[in-house]
């Protein structure tokens, strides 16, 4: 996934102060950005949060992201307009340790508030989930190393916490409760809107629960560790292909091991993401004579995405899986 250390530049942040809180009508003439309309506005990080943001406010709510469709989130960088529009919001809603350029940015602003996915529901530890969600990039690791996140030293903690419906829906609560907070005229539509969504996440749960219960196998390759929580949920193993770039090959050594883990484990397809490339998984399903599919992780949506919204994709991506691990 090629993930790298972003840091917004000296010079954004210097443009994005001198702009001040009010110039953004000068950043932009949309009246749809943050803090141009008469609505709640909400700064989303990046697609998980965007969508929160959309069926929790409804109506009463004008979102915007920061990560753009097709973006891949952990590489962006923030413009001084994207900056300045943030100051403008009535709230910003993120994921801490996913986006170390939004986080700094956030960290300098003035927005009254700031919602952490992280704080509302609990991060654990996958194992060495950066070392294979960065495919190699020590720099990316080692920055989430000092994450105040991370317990014991040991790993950072996963973030990609809205793969599990439980958890997403967990935190899909505590957005309600901040923007009933932060918007109290609106509060009861907040709250109407929070649990129709929990509905529609546990749908999916259940959906889930009852499509894996029974399968051929509970170990599924990867091209990223995006699905830990996913799998730890619904007694599955998931096996990234570990410390590779998408853009390389993987060494003999390790396809050598694989192959040898898809057929004592009963594999079938190497799943690779929509936002990165799919060489390395080609390569890997060749060599191992295994079958590829997607398995998206939902960092956006684009129009390769297997379904409109999240629980489009996720509807994809439980179908996949079925396919995958021989489901009963």
């Amino acid at each position: 996934m090629n993930v790298r250390r972003r840091r917004i530049s000296g010079i954004a942040v210097t443009a994005a102060t001198a702009l001040g809180l009010g110039t953004l009508s000068a950043c932009s003439s949309d009246s749809s950005a943050a803090g141009n309309t008469d609505k709640f506005d909400v700064v989303a990080s990046f697609y998980p949060m965007e969508y929160l943001a959309e069926q929790i406010g409804g109506d009463h709510v004008n979102v915007t992201t920061l990560t753009e469709p097709g973006q891949e989130p952990h590489d962006l960088e923030l413009s001084a307009k994207q900056t300045a529009r943030m100051g403008e919001a009535d709230a910003v809603l993120y994921l801490k340790s996913l986006q170390p350029a939004v986080d700094e940015a956030i960290a300098q602003s003035d927005v009254k508030t700031k919602i952490d996915a992280a704080s509302l529901t609990k991060l654990e530890d996958h194992g060495n989930v950066e070392h294979d969600h960065d495919h190699g990039g020590e720099e990316h690791a080692d920055e989430h190393a000092e994450e105040e996140h991370s317990e014991g030293g040991e790993h950072p903690l996963d973030p990609h916490v809205w793969l599990d419906p439980v958890k997403y829906a967990e935190i899909a609560e505590g957005v309600a409760k901040s923007f009933e907070k932060a918007d109290p005229d609106h509060a009861a539509d907040y709250r109407k809107n929070a649990e129709a969504l929990a509905k529609k996440l546990g749908g999916l749960d259940t959906a889930f629960k009852d499509g894996l219960a029974k399968t051929d196998t509970k170990v599924f390759f990867t091209n990223h560790a995006a699905f830990g929580y996913l799998a730890e949920r619904y007694g599955l193993t998931q096996e990234a292909i570990n410390g590779l770039d998408p853009e390389s090959e993987p060494s003999p050594a390790r396809i050598k091991e694989l192959q040898q883990e898809a057929k004592a484990d009963g594999v079938t397809t190497v799943f690779y993401e929509t936002l990165v490339s799919d060489k390395t998984a080609k390569t890997l399903a060749k060599d191992a004579g295994l079958k590829t599919d997607v398995l998206d992780p939902l960092e956006g949506i684009t129009d390769k995405s297997k379904g409109e919204d999240y629980v489009g994709v996720m509807e994809a991506n439980l179908k996949a899986l079925e396919t995958a691990l021989g489901a009963k």
